[in-house]
């Protein structure tokens, strides 16, 4: 999927700074965001595989 957004500039010049510092075009540091900021759980995910790890402890410990 090909994606086009503008950035306000003063975001667009660190983009690019950051994109320099790290020896990478800008582009793909934008697409590299954006697969890290998807492929994170969200915080209702975490919060129910916590508890379910929780509530589950003991049992998770004997079958080890």
């Amino acid at each position: 999927m090909k994606v086009a957004f503008e950035l306000p500039s003063a975001q667009a010049e660190k983009l690019r700074q950051e994109a320099e510092r790290l020896g990478v075009p800008a582009a793909e540091l934008a697409r590299a965001a954006v697969s890290d900021l998807l492929a994170a759980p969200d915080d209702d995910f975490r919060a129910v595989a916590t508890r379910v790890l929780r509530k589950n402890q003991e049992l998770y410990r004997r079958l080890a």
